[in-house]
């Protein structure tokens, strides 16, 4: 069985109100770059190399996150290619008084492994699917792939006719 910590990262920040958006809640965007750094290092890691963001397939804001609550961010590697990565993060936030926890966000990032030499994106090391949540991961990775790149298509083929 391979390490699953190479796999895996968790990572937590408090909120602070430098955070907050003009509602109080933490700004979106302020979450977006702490998803981004999540799935850089989860990435990274994995790949044993720097990584770029392709893509941020779908973000799913379920719930605010306030002020004063710790957020925690669980990723996972759940499809690889030959260069590129997804990464999968559930967000979860806890009101550290109460004693309570809310999942309040999901979220898709591709990521691709650069060479550091070369600058250009290299190969990374096949994914072992062990459990049935890794090989559930794998295949809907593997679908939001095939959508991605249906999408692209489809859009090339549009701007092709507009010329």
């Amino acid at each position: 069985m391979s390490d699953i910590k190479e796999k895996t990262i968790i990572m937590s920040e408090i909120m602070t109100p430098d955070m907050a958006n003009f509602t109080g809640n933490v700004h979106g965007g302020y979450l977006l770059s702490f998803l981004d750094k999540v799935a850089y290092a989860c990435a990274a890691r994995y790949a044993s190399c720097p990584c770029v963001t392709l893509s941020v397939d779908q973000v799913f804001f379920k719930e605010p996150i306030y002020v004063g609550e710790l957020v925690t961010c669980l990723a996972s590697i759940n499809y690889v290619g030959k260069t590129s990565m997804e990464v999968g993060i559930k967000v979860i936030a806890e009101d550290i008084k109460a004693r309570t926890k809310r999942h309040t966000n999901t979220s898709y990032f591709t990521m691709v492994a650069i060479d550091e030499t070369t600058k250009r994106p290299c190969q990374v090391p096949p994914l072992a699917v062990e459990t049935e949540i890794e090989k559930r991961r794998f295949e809907e990775g593997k679908m939001r792939k095939e959508l991605r790149l249906q999408f692209r298509q489809a859009h090339l083929d549009r701007k092709k006719q507009q010329i």
